[in-house]
């Protein structure tokens, strides 16, 4: 992919869920009851401004991203695509994700999403046993999750699940099982994310009180290589910190972010990065739902704020970093417009590269193995 098809993405943010869970500080609200026509008329109505500040751009994946999207009507996802086929020019082989939760009620809708336009669906399975399952605040059990795997893979052409590992009293045996097991349910493409205690979240607190144990650093990082071995050998390698996926099954959305392309945030608290007259910047609407329901009749539901070439290489450095692939370092340049020793310390990247944990050529700066386990640390030496 070149700099200059790094892919134009729209996310919708759909924000409410049938139940918060404890790990999640995503922007989710759990509602008893919701206005369907109304939500509807206001994405619809941001998609048509979008489109009218980005005219021809041609748009390359849409996802749909929450909350809880698989609990939207399949009437209002088929009307926001079909919005977005009539305002924006459309990539032929377009990407359309949409996350869903693998309970029955929901995968029931499977047939209706595809037949919607939806030809990717990713589901938050999360584990494979009932005990984690319910300590995890999940709605489904393991059987159910499998069967809904199965009824996504003969309604889309691509699907994949996520996975949560570093789990309370979770064993490197017991992790190595049940991946394998996920294996043999997989398609093309696993997510894979290490639990981690987030601020305001139900785990916070049980975290700070003592109730809750993660396995210690040593243990993590165990569970984080065990990870990459098994899934590379299974031929789904890291394409990213926590993504694995066979050659060419990539989602080509998140690869629009974090290869600092552009994309538009439509929904409650949904962010974008949009270039417009040479500028980019940032977006970010507002969080609650119903002041951005609100807002959306005057057109107020979003901030909009300029990135200066600073940031830009900054966040292209955080964000490329994450890529197996690494970021090129014209990318660098070419967002901050000053000569790389600007952008990026390199004499830390000479102190990482004799440490083993990042690698220089004249084309690209790349974090190796060893610096992805320690990715936090490595960015924090490299920016200036």
């Amino acid at each position: 992919m070149t700099e200059d098809n790094r892919g134009f993405g729209i996310y919708v943010h759909w924000p409410f869920c049938l139940a918060k869970c404890p790990y999640c500080d995503f922007n989710s609200h759990v509602r008893d009851q919701v206005d369907q026509g109304a939500w509807r008329d206001a994405l619809l109505l941001e998609i048509d401004r979008w489109a009218a500040a980005t005219p021809g751009r041609t748009v390359t994946s849409i996802f749909f991203g929450g909350g809880t999207p698989s609990l939207m009507p399949p009437a209002t996802v088929d009307a926001v695509l079909q919005r977005i086929n009539q305002r924006w020019k459309i990539q032929p082989d377009i990407e359309v994700t949409l996350e869903a939760n693998p309970t029955s009620v929901e995968a029931a809708a499977f047939a209706d999403l595809a037949g919607a336009g939806v030809n990717r669906v990713s589901l938050g399975v999360q584990a494979l046993d009932d005990d984690s399952l319910k300590m995890l605040g999940r709605q489904h059990s393991a059987h159910e999750a499998l069967d809904a795997v199965a009824l996504a893979a003969k309604n889309f052409a691509r699907f994949s699940f996520d996975l949560i590992y570093a789990r309370p009293h979770q064993t490197r045996d017991a992790w190595a099982q049940e991946l394998r097991r996920a294996l043999t349910h997989a398609g093309e493409h696993l997510s894979v994310y290490q639990l981690t205690i987030e601020t305001g979240t139900a785990f916070e607190g049980r975290y700070r009180r003592g109730e809750l144990q993660i396995p210690d650093e040593e243990t993590q990082a165990a569970l984080y290589e065990d990870t990459q071995a098994i899934l590379g050998d299974a031929g789904l390698p890291a394409y990213e910190i926590s993504n694995h996926a066979r050659p060419g099954a990539e989602s080509r959305h998140n690869l629009t972010y974090w290869r600092y392309g552009d994309y538009v945030g439509i929904g409650p608290g949904a962010h974008g990065r949009v270039t417009l007259d040479g500028v980019k910047y940032a977006t970010r609407a507002h969080r609650a739902p119903e002041i951005w329901l609100e807002r959306a009749a005057a057109n107020t539901t979003t901030d909009r704020t300029r990135v200066e070439p600073g940031e830009r290489g900054t966040e292209a450095l955080l964000m490329g970093l994450r890529l197996i692939e690494g970021i090129p370092l014209q990318r660098l340049t070419d967002e901050t417009g000053v000569a790389l020793a600007r952008v990026i310390d390199l004499e830390a990247v000479a102190r990482l590269e004799r440490g083993g944990f990042v690698r220089m050529t004249d084309e690209r700066l790349v974090a190796t193995p060893a610096g992805l386990e320690r990715l936090n640390a490595v960015l924090a030496a490299l920016v200036i």
